[in-house]
């Protein structure tokens, strides 16, 4: 070993140095030599010259360069909008206080000395009764920041909630069935096909028991108890099968004279109250959830209700009720973040929205 050493030495000291290598490394495979182009046998003509490797930088700036003409393009598009008023209106807020004030038999809200109006441009007004709901809508247009967030319903829930309520109330008044008709026909849709009557199997292979109960045995033991309420205060007697049989996918129609008590039922509906209604089925996709909901909530129903201490069926309620599977589901695989928690909270705030609408002073 000690023979070798001073080789070795010789060998380090001759080697030849490398290059040293940049702190960064290009990502692209393209190669460094062109393309060399063929004829094509049924293409007449020469070939198509070579195609060149790009440069990075070029492609950086003609992408910089497409988002600036979107960006130009979309503030073109907000500017030309068809509108009743100049852009230059509608960029800022022309008013400064926002108040309820009861007027015209109810309660009206308005912008310094104008009243909020819906879209047939009648002035809103709500039941005097619906204190609540006035002021939620007096909220919202206090929220706004530009007139422009006005003409989206996103902005305004509770005025487009009570304006839906108003043009159910008018049609009914002029005796236009079809606006009613539309909502019943949707609402028995979603009554064929209730979340809350779709339960899980009975054997699903590999299912870990959560709180010592399977998936199917929560879902029966929160339909059970809704049902039970309906079949009590609201449809005495009426039976309510469960949607999905142990063993199939194929929903279990319910019996003629249910559906015809539940049709019945809620086309005597007051128009907030379905609204109402409407708004928390397309909430939750489930009728009978709702309709407890509105049953506990409305002010229709407030003579029937009897005083009690005990804790009323609300929003935590209803949205665990209706959403009892993804929450089974999340806590077996996890939560997708942005996903779920968002779909959760916008589930409470719309049958919030449901229970303002229908919610008045005697309730």
């Amino acid at each position: 070993m000690e023979s070798i050493r001073p080789a070795l030495a010789n060998v380090r000291v001759s080697a030849p140095r490398r290059a040293p290598r940049p702190l960064y490394q290009c990502l692209h495979t393209s190669a460094a030599r062109s393309a060399t182009p063929l004829p094509h046998p049924s293409v007449p003509g020469p070939p198509p010259g070579a195609p060149t490797p790009s440069d990075a930088s070029e492609r950086v700036a003609r992408k910089r360069k497409q988002a600036d003409m979107m960006k130009q393009a979309r503030e073109m598009r907000e500017v030309y909008a068809p509108s009743n008023k100049p852009k230059s209106m509608l960029a800022k807020r022309f008013w400064k206080n926002v108040n309820v004030k009861e007027a015209d038999g109810g309660l009206q809200v308005f912008l310094d000395h104008r009243p909020v109006r819906m879209p047939n441009k009648q002035i809103l007004t709500v039941p005097p009764s619906k204190h609540q709901l006035a002021t939620a809508i007096a909220l919202e247009w206090d929220l706004l920041t530009s007139a422009q967030q006005a003409l989206k319903n996103d902005y305004i829930p509770m005025t487009s909630l009570a304006a839906r309520a108003l043009d159910i109330e008018a049609a009914d008044k002029e005796g236009r069935d079809t606006v009613r008709n539309d909502i019943l026909a949707y609402l028995m849709r979603v009554f064929a096909t209730d979340t809350l009557l779709c339960w899980a199997p009975e054997k699903v292979l590999n299912e870990t028991p959560q709180n010592g109960k399977t998936l199917r045995q929560m879902q029966e033991h929160v339909a059970t108890e809704i049902t039970a309420y309906l079949q009590t205060h609201v449809w005495p007697g009426v039976e309510i099968k469960p949607t999905l049989d142990p063993d199939s996918i194929i929903p279990v129609e319910q019996p003629e004279m249910t559906q015809q008590v539940i049709r019945g039922w809620c086309a005597g509906l007051p128009a907030f109250e379905l609204a109402g209604l409407e708004r928390a089925v397309l909430a939750s996709k489930s009728l009978l959830v709702s309709v407890r909901l509105v049953h506990e909530w409305g002010e229709a129903f407030a003579h029937e209700r009897k005083a009690t201490d005990a804790r009323r069926f609300g929003i935590e309620e209803a949205a665990e009720a209706s959403s009892l599977e993804v929450r089974w589901q999340t806590v077996q695989w996890g939560e997708v973040e942005d996903t779920h928690d968002v779909q959760n909270e916008d589930l409470r705030r719309q049958l919030g929205s449901a229970i303002i609408l229908v919610a008045g002073d005697s309730s």
